[in-house]
């Protein structure tokens, strides 16, 4: 049976179990790319060692897709398709994550540096790019809960967030700070000037009025930060530092 078949059916079982799998499917999606419109018999175990390595050095994101192809090929195995797994016997360890915590200067530059969002040619206009950053920051959000936010799920009046459905599947309120709710209402009083959607629409939107995509966002954080960072400072990507 094909690669691409097994990998469809693997997802549908896990996503037929309430599991969401999407960063999972990703990486299946990947992995079916790189090898092909094969059988599942022939796979060498080099090629797979290959896909797991990737290029550079061992990072988190090594041990994701062994856990992600290690599902996969007990799926497999169970029905019967391949006798044994491919899979590296050895396991690097992986890397000791160190959290980096912004501190005020810091996290100023890089509210200074949405001034380089003015140009037509970035995606993020200057307002949404600054209200993300301060929402990120004041009230502790993923990245992922913020891009997911509607404007429904922002309530001024009382100065609550609904987070739906975020990590474990689970529902929350997040309270606001005033300084916060303050620049919420400038920032939704101008999105409502340049971008005219419903209540259910993302809240953040990019230049041409699309929703705001993870990888959008954490490439313009990556060109901002680097206008901004000294030589000898040590700066993380968005994405591990508030994910």
């Amino acid at each position: 049976m094909k690669l691409s078949a097994l990998a469809s059916q693997y997802v549908a079982y896990k996503q037929e179990m309430g599991m969401r799998f999407h960063t999972e499917a990703r990486t299946l999606k990947s992995f079916c790319r790189t090898m092909g419109d094969v059988a599942m018999a022939e796979i060498l175990p080099d090629r797979v060692h290959a896909f797991v390595a990737g290029t550079g050095p061992v990072t988190r994101f090594w041990h994701r897709k062994y856990e992600v192809l290690r599902g996969f090929y007990r799926f497999v195995m169970a029905r019967g398709h391949v006798d044994c797994s491919p899979l590296p016997t050895i396991i690097p360890k992986a890397p000791e994550f160190v959290p980096h915590i912004f501190s005020h200067v810091e996290l100023q530059r890089l509210l200074d540096a949405s001034a380089h969002c003015e140009g037509p040619r970035s995606k993020l206009q200057p307002h949404t790019w600054r209200t993300l950053l301060l929402l990120l920051y004041g009230a502790a959000l993923r990245i992922s809960e913020a891009l997911s936010l509607t404007l429904a799920d922002v309530d001024l009046s009382v100065g609550v967030l609904t987070i739906r459905e975020s990590k474990f599947y689970k529902t929350r309120l997040v309270p606001m700070s005033p300084d916060l709710i303050s620049v919420l209402e400038t920032y939704m009083a101008w999105r409502a000037k340049e971008h005219s959607t419903g209540a259910n629409a993302a809240l953040f939107l990019t230049r041409n009025g699309a929703p705001l995509a993870r990888h959008t966002a954490e490439n313009v954080f990556r060109r901002l930060r680097n206008l901004r960072r000294r030589v000898a400072a040590r700066w993380r990507p968005l994405s591990t530092a508030v994910a």
